[in-house]
């Protein structure tokens, strides 16, 4: 198994408040709330990167949504309200 690796960040006095008071009412260490934060951040901006050089990529080949499918999702989503 790895080492575990430091990270030294500035932030913000607040931030740190909310952060020790989460890891208090997790009876947690604040690095494993750090952790968990990064671990989350990453793996959305992960899947977003991926998801837009998917459509990138679509958009790239020419394989875009007909004027049919384009409207009838637009109608499903109007009607549905």
């Amino acid at each position: 198994m790895r080492k575990a690796a430091s990270v030294s960040i500035r932030i913000r006095p607040e931030l740190n408040e909310e952060i020790e008071a989460l890891a208090a009412a997790m009876d947690r260490p604040k690095s494993w709330v750090c952790e968990r934060a990064l671990e989350e951040f990453v793996s959305l901006q992960r899947w977003q990167i991926g998801e837009i050089q998917q459509g990138l990529a679509e958009a790239d080949a020419g394989d875009f949504a007909t004027e049919e499918e384009v409207e009838a999702t637009f109608a499903k989503r109007t009607n549905a309200r």
